[in-house]
């Protein structure tokens, strides 16, 4: 038997976060937007804390809430309808800074860095990227050699969520030239050690209260017991918290997707042509009609990828067909709002724009549309392509 509902801790998750968002993320949304204003300096990062979202999935004993995997996608997909910025920075600190730690680290890691990380006293950030390598992840040049009792990282990280606000960072570095797989180890960086400095900030189309920065490590001092994980298994760790990770920012679309949906069916019931609500026209009803089916399927993948990650199941082909469904879907559903709307879509007075700007980022990021479809055709066994 297939169940379909949130049980009583979900619907009250979902409860108590779509009021916060509405109540008090909403009404900074555009501010945030503007002036590109990182949650963290008008409150919202605290009172995120407050609610146990910046530990969602994280054992009451570390710190964190307890949460099942399904009600953090919830969460995220409540939050980033009010805005797709804080949304993200909540999910890139959750799903990747925090949760890397959490599955690869030793117990005396975990016991450090966790529970700061899940009571939001510190904010999380996770370096993959690099100028030379994205979609081909494993292509890193960002080298690591031991010294001593000590790490030495040299090389260039890009578009690191949270870069310039993190208090803890999981960098993946090469220790082994000759692999390029298994030739990757993580460390945990802080962002006082000797050698590290952040490095510009991006100016994106969208997410404008999201960081998004480079991290410069130039001899970088990293002591010996910051290795996360055992030395070649840094990129193993990498891709299984990228499979958890393509869950969160499948709600994130759907968070978005479904805010530029409300506003398009709301509009379209009010605004006037021809003598009529232009929502009695069969051409808009089409739209709308749509717009909502394929919210509700993207909805359904990403709940099943969740539940999957909660139950311990390889989710890794759910996860790249929540996010590659729902990006798309959300971006589509943005795209046809602003069609809804007109001239008054592609006018900042509304939010539509913002939300068909900040969605553009979940077919890019944790994997482009393009990667998710040649990991789901490896999941299903056809032969690898080039």
């Amino acid at each position: 038997m297939v169940d379909f509902q949130l049980d009583g801790d979900q619907e009250a998750i979902r409860k108590m976060v779509r009021e916060f968002a509405d109540d008090e993320v909403a009404p900074e949304a555009e501010e945030i937007e503007e002036k590109g204003v990182f949650h963290e300096d008008i409150g919202l990062w605290e009172r995120c804390a407050d609610l146990g979202l910046t530990g969602m999935t994280v054992d009451p004993s570390m710190g964190g809430a307890g949460a099942d995997f399904v009600s953090y996608a919830i969460a995220i997909e409540e939050v980033s309808k009010a805005s797709g910025s804080l949304g993200l920075t909540l999910a890139a600190h959750n799903g990747l800074g925090t949760s890397h730690i959490n599955s690869e680290g030793s117990q005396e890691q975990r016991e450090e860095y966790i529970p700061p990380l899940a009571r939001g006293d510190h904010i999380g950030c996770w370096a993959l990227t690099e100028p030379t390598s994205g979609s081909d992840a494993a292509g890193l040049q960002t080298t690591a050699e031991k010294d001593g009792d000590e790490w030495v990282l040299d090389g260039t990280k890009q578009f690191a969520t949270n870069g310039h606000s993190a208090d803890t960072i999981t960098v993946m570095a090469r220790t082994d030239p000759g692999d390029k797989v298994r030739g990757i180890s993580a460390f945990v960086v802080e962002p006082d050690f000797e050698g590290f400095q952040p490095g510009v900030l991006e100016d994106k189309l969208g997410l404008h209260g999201s960081e998004t920065s480079e991290l410069l490590f130039d001899g970088c001092r990293v002591p010996e017991e910051n290795l996360l994980g055992k030395r070649g298994e840094g990129f193993i760790g990498a891709l299984k918290t990228l499979d958890a990770g393509r869950i969160a920012i499948g709600a994130m679309a759907l968070g978005l997707g479904q805010a530029a949906y409300e506003e398009a069916l709301s509009y379209a019931k009010e605004r006037e042509q021809f003598g009529q609500a232009i929502g009695g026209f069969q051409a808009i009803q089409h739209k709308l009609a749509d717009m909502s089916m394929n919210l509700d399927a993207a909805r359904m993948l990403v709940w099943r990828a969740a539940d999957k990650k909660e139950r311990g199941q390889d989710h890794k082909q759910a996860a790249s067909q929540a996010k590659l469904f729902a990006s798309e879907a959300a971006m589509d559903v943005c795209r046809e709002a602003i069609q809804v709307l007109g001239g008054n879509g592609y006018s900042t007075d509304y939010p539509v724009q913002r939300y068909y700007r900040d969605v553009k980022l979940c077919e890019i990021g944790e994997g482009t549309s393009e990667i998710q479809r040649r990991v789901i055709a490896d999941e299903i066994g056809l032969p690898s392509a080039q």
